[in-house]
């Protein structure tokens, strides 16, 4: 059988260290953090590592997860709004 994802309209956010350094509020990774000299973000999977340029998808029950860059790409697109 074959099957097609569901339409979910996700937030993501890339991961730039400089943005951390700097103290940028606007910056929505919080979720990151140093383990072992390397960025990490907490999943239900457990601590995943994080690259710069990878996405930060916050999934539909508020989860978060890294996505590399290519992938995000193939898999998403920009919405305009939230369908209400």
């Amino acid at each position: 059988m074959k099957f097609r994802k569901k339409p979910v309209v996700i937030e993501a956010v890339r991961y730039e260290p400089d943005k951390i350094k700097t103290g940028d509020a606007s910056y929505a990774c919080q979720c990151c953090e140093a383990f072992s000299g390397i960025a990490h973000i907490h999943t239900l999977e457990g601590p995943m590592m994080v690259s710069p340029g990878d996405w930060i998808i916050t999934g539909v029950k508020g989860e978060r997860y890294p996505c590399n860059p290519e992938i995000f790409e193939l898999t998403y697109e920009p919405v305009a709004e939230v369908p209400a």
